[in-house]
């Protein structure tokens, strides 16, 4: 549930939170590009390709659109060492660490398209506080943009996904909120805006946004909204 009580500013009212976390989180955007730039030019694919195909999407089935005759298992393991080992450059994001301690521990959760060992390796290698529990490629079965794993985590929140708002950054992470009924707000300094269609509101990162906690949930308010098209 969404209000505008001006021009300049938007407030979503929820129950929970649910994060992506590269471009969200941590600015992890070159250590992703050159992991699998490595990979493609290990396993005779465009890099280039590889890097958008890879982008907001699980590893495994990044590997059954570009090169579905290798064992992904084997795949797996060679992008994750890759990836892990690949922090340079890697910090938190704008607003994060601020908008997190505002948010009650158990309304907020991640949920990622990384194996749950790569997410907590990078979420501390940004000094980026990480929840007992989340969502990571592991949990589902069908990933983004598929609604699964937003499903998976408003679930594991205990709440309703109409009740929850997803920021994301890439166009399948924003499909896929959007697909499960959430109410999505996504960042614009990663990817193009014309990209991000599926979103209902526009953000350029996470410095914008405040949170109140009421005895009706939580109030989440947007700043410096970007219009939508």
């Amino acid at each position: 549930m969404a209000s505008s009580p001006s021009s300049a500013s938007i407030q979503i009212r929820c129950q929970g939170v649910l994060f992506d976390m590269d471009g969200i989180l941590v600015s992890s955007l070159e250590s992703v590009e050159r992991s699998w730039t490595r990979w493609a030019l290990a396993r005779g694919v465009d890099p280039e390709l590889a890097c958008k195909t890879a982008h907001g999407c699980r590893a495994v089935d990044t590997f059954a659109k570009l090169r579905p005759d290798l064992d992904p298992e084997v795949e797996l393991k060679f992008i994750e060492d890759t990836e892990v080992e690949d922090n340079e450059g890697l910090t938190v994001l704008p607003g994060v660490l601020n908008l997190l301690a505002a948010l009650p521990a158990s309304r907020w959760t991640v949920v990622t398209s990384a194996t749950e060992r790569l997410a907590r390796a990078r979420m501390a290698a940004g000094g980026v506080p990480a929840p007992s529990r989340l969502i990571t490629a592991e949990f589902v079965t069908r990933g983004k943009p598929h609604p699964e794993p937003f499903l998976a985590g408003a679930a594991l929140l205990g709440f309703a996904p109409s009740e929850c708002v997803v920021f994301e950054d890439s166009s399948s992470g924003a499909q896929a909120g959007r697909a499960a009924g959430c109410i999505v707000v996504a960042t614009t300094f990663s990817h193009p805006i014309e990209s991000l269609a599926a979103a209902n509101y526009l953000v350029e990162d996470l410095a914008g946004i405040t949170v109140e906690c009421t005895s009706e949930g939580i109030l989440l308010n947007l700043t410096q909204p970007i219009p939508v098209a």
